[in-house]
């Protein structure tokens, strides 16, 4: 059972638990733009795409815990990984990625339509390919390539609906490849330490700390432009605008009280900046799922 945890820990479940989440938003919202009624959404295939999916980016996890098993040996938060104790050899874990992706590709060939199926196997090539094994250890832009994977979700599950890539796909793609920015300088801000000790080039320590808080600051406010872009585009309604306005204009004071900080304070506020991306990221999606 302690082995069954471990295997199952390697697939990174918060990140499928998250990417899970968008995909049924991404799935609503074409739904509810294709004006079809509760009775009528097709739960058949978003179970299908959310399971096919959902194996693919466990599959990436796994390689991705793989490639990265002699850095995460260095930090803090991830020295207790599975492939870092020994406690899965490097081979099985190969094996459980290859078993998961083969699997999770089979269903959605079946089971979905061709976009959403290369649209999946595009998001993987991009975390796998190019953000592990090209660029974390070498460019701050290895960011950029985890947020291109990381809105990948939601528009497989809108264009498994539709089959077509319109506004709302590309709205969908530009809103999480934006939102993964501040959420991922937050967490390099908060573990700073740790990405130090490992080597590993994000914003903060090629950049420096203000850098950093800039490009929050703008990322965020390209987030509340997108994200009030999807109610002026008619794929949403009054109360979601007045919604992700407020907390887009939340977050966006909070990451300018990060110019006022005393010495000291930038761990604990980058870490309020990574949750609160976590918690407007999730109303986002539950406003769209309920077709709000």
């Amino acid at each position: 059972m302690k082995r069954c945890r471990e295997y199952f820990k390697l697939t990174k479940p918060g990140i499928i638990y998250g990417n899970a989440l968008t995909l049924v938003a991404g799935f609503m919202l074409a739904s509810h733009n294709a004006q079809t009624t509760l009775e009528q959404v097709e739960f058949i295939l978003l179970l299908a795409t959310l399971i096919g999916l959902s194996l693919v980016i466990a599959a990436g996890c796994v390689f991705n815990n793989y490639f990265d098993r002699d850095i995460d040996a260095l930090m803090e938060r991830t020295r207790k990984r599975a492939l870092v104790t020994g406690v899965i050899s490097p081979k099985n874990a190969l094996i459980f990625g290859y078993a998961l992706f083969t699997l999770g590709v089979l269903i959605l060939y079946f089971f979905t339509n061709t976009l959403a199926f290369i649209l999946s196997l595009v998001g993987f090539f991009v975390y796998v390919f190019w953000y592990t094994m090209a660029l974390k250890r070498h460019s701050t832009h290895s960011t950029l390539l985890g947020g291109i994977a990381g809105a990948m979700p939601p528009v497989v599950g809108y264009v498994s609906v539709l089959g077509a890539i319109d506004a709302g796909a590309v709205l969908l793609f530009l809103l999480l490849t934006i939102w993964q920015m501040p959420h991922s300088f937050g967490i390099a801000l908060y573990r700073l330490s740790d990405y130090k000790k490992a080597n590993v080039p994000v914003l903060p320590l090629r950049k420096g700390i203000l850098a950093t808080k800039i490009q929050i600051g703008v990322y965020i406010f390209l987030f509340l432009i997108i994200a009030t872009s999807f109610y002026f585009f008619k794929l949403a309604h009054e109360v979601y605008i007045v919604i992700i306005s407020l907390l887009s204009l939340w977050w966006l004071a909070l990451s300018l009280k990060g110019f006022r900080l005393k010495e000291g304070e930038e761990k604990m506020w980058a870490k309020s900046i990574f949750k609160f991306s976590i918690i407007i990221l999730s109303v986002f999606c539950f406003l769209l799922i309920l077709g709000l």
